[in-house]
């Protein structure tokens, strides 16, 4: 099943349950967000990759340099281990993870989240990539892809117990829109994903059909 079949049945079952007006507000405030045009705004295919130094789930840091030594390398930007889309998201790479890495690639995922939040996202859905923390959204923010959640919305998530600044270790509201890029030895940027559409994802085909072309 692929993951976009995978999100329709996770929506067939949740939005009969959220009330109407509640919908609305959600549905409303998403295409307000896709009309803001962040991902058209974001960083593209031929730009070179900003540099990073971020902590993964056990704090180590990590450096984009150290990566990219041992191959290309699929970066998927995620809002945090809150959100269910994105949890269907990792979990998908994780089952084809053998196959990305058959290519000669390798996957790390990245979220405004804390390292405490990873570590746990780590241990209950067992992944085995890296899991960075991208704290107060700045390598985001460099890729150009972060909005702030509406004043609209966050009573809604607090019903939901979706605690975002706990998640991000801070006050702010601020997240990624969902992106996912694939990034050559050299650093740049050979393909690119990114929708203001927090519902829609890379399927995990597309980035190992690219990585087999570089």
């Amino acid at each position: 099943m692929s993951l976009a079949e995978n999100i329709q049945n996770f929506q067939d079952e949740f939005i009969p349950t959220i009330p109407e007006a509640t919908l609305n507000t959600l549905m409303s405030e998403l295409q307000s967000l896709i009309a803001s045009g962040i991902a058209e705004k974001s960083i593209k295919q031929g730009d070179t990759f900003p540099d990073f130094v971020l902590p993964n789930a056990n704090n180590k840091p990590l450096q984009l340099d150290a990566f990219l030594k041992d191959g290309p390398l699929v970066i998927s930007f995620y809002r945090g281990a809150w959100c269910p889309y994105c949890n269907l998201e990792i979990n998908a790479l994780q089952k084809r993870l053998p196959d990305i890495t058959a290519t000669g690639g390798q996957l790390v995922v990245i979220s405004p989240q804390t390292p405490d939040k990873s570590v746990d996202q780590v241990a209950n859905s067992q992944l085995t990539f890296e899991v960075l923390s991208d704290i107060e959204n700045k390598l985001a923010k460099e890729c150009g892809l972060v909005f702030t959640l509406p004043e609209s919305l966050r009573p809604i998530y607090n019903a939901w117990q979706i605690d975002i600044p706990g998640h991000n270790g801070n006050d702010s509201f601020e997240l990624p829109i969902p992106a996912t890029y694939i990034i050559d030895t050299k650093g740049k940027i050979r393909y690119v994903f990114a929708d203001m559409d927090y519902t829609k994802r890379l399927e995990p085909d597309v980035i190992i059909e690219q990585l087999k072309k570089l």
